[in-house]
């Protein structure tokens, strides 16, 4: 299933979730109390084994809607993972991975980014030049946790999975760099595009999937998940060591190469870039950058 959570055109106040269709022509809406949740309310419903609740037998056109972030204000922080591909690790060793062990088999890198961060596809991105000068993009398949747990094993990780969306984990390099741990440069206003739906574990292998970044219609990133140097069954295995992860968690597996920081020399965002960011199976999320002067 894909389930995204949306609003109508023009009407913000009236937001719904609901299912899309297989052409991702319509969405026909689900009976949920609380929509401005997102999905929450079906994932914890599903991890209490009551049943899914009825679509609607009239669907509306995706058109006719706003898509909205799938889980538009998570209940903590969204999980993120750094150097996960073996080839981004290389592209950054002497920068952002300078200091990191030499080791990148060791252990996972794991920052976070604020829940008030994520926006949905078609939303602006906002530039803080005040506050900024290098705004970097990475594409990234995120899970979306079902089930909660603790000290969750590996071999049980995937029983934990919901499903899987897109996320830009937008980056403010000067200001990473600057602070050395990360969630400053990652945390800005509106720098956690997500969308444009979840699509359920049982329609992806989110293993083994292909994702693609492309600025302005140049391809920057082109890598499958399968190429990720800790799986996701082991990046559960990671997060839920002594921390208990709960239904609607969200877990950013980590970037391929072809980041602006990666080029030489770096090439930054600036006004009116246009990312879009494709994995296969899910659909495609894409946003426009725009100036913001912060005084």
């Amino acid at each position: 299933m894909r389930i995204a959570t949306y609003h109508l055109s023009g009407k913000p106040d009236q937001i719904g979730v609901g299912l899309v269709s297989a052409d991702h022509r319509s969405v026909s809406a689900l009976s949920v109390k609380d929509p401005s949740r997102g999905l929450i309310e079906l994932i914890e419903a599903a991890a209490a084994g009551l049943p899914w609740p009825e679509a609607q037998e009239s669907a509306l056109p995706i058109s006719a809607v706003k898509l909205l972030a799938p889980i538009p204000l998570p209940r903590r922080n969204v999980w993120c993972v750094g150097r996960n591909y073996h080839a981004h690790a290389k592209e950054l060793r002497d920068t952002v991975f300078k200091n990191s062990p030499t080791n990148s088999h060791a252990w996972p890198i794991v920052f976070t980014k604020v829940p008030e961060c994520v926006i949905a596809t078609g939303d602006e991105v906002r530039l803080p030049h005040g506050v900024s000068q290098q705004i970097d993009y990475e594409a990234e398949l995120a899970v979306v946790i079902g089930r909660a747990g603790r000290n969750i094993r590996r071999e049980e990780a995937m029983s934990h999975v919901f499903g899987y969306t897109v996320v830009n984990d937008v980056t403010a390099r000067d200001v990473q760099m600057r602070h050395q741990q990360w969630d400053l440069g990652k945390s800005f206003d509106t720098f956690c595009p997500m969308g444009p739906w979840v699509v359920t574990a049982d329609e992806l292998d989110g293993q083994n999937t292909r994702l693609r970044c492309w600025v302005n219609d140049e391809l920057r990133q082109d890598a499958n998940t399968a190429d990720l140097i800790f799986d996701i069954p082991t990046l559960i295995e990671t997060c839920s060591r002594g921390i208990t992860l709960l239904p609607g968690d969200i877990i950013a597996t980590g970037t391929p190469a072809g980041v602006g920081m990666g080029m030489e020399p770096p090439v930054w965002l600036k006004h009116g870039d246009v990312v879009r960011i494709e994995i296969d199976g899910i659909g495609v999320l894409q946003n426009t950058f725009i100036s913001e002067t912060v005084v």
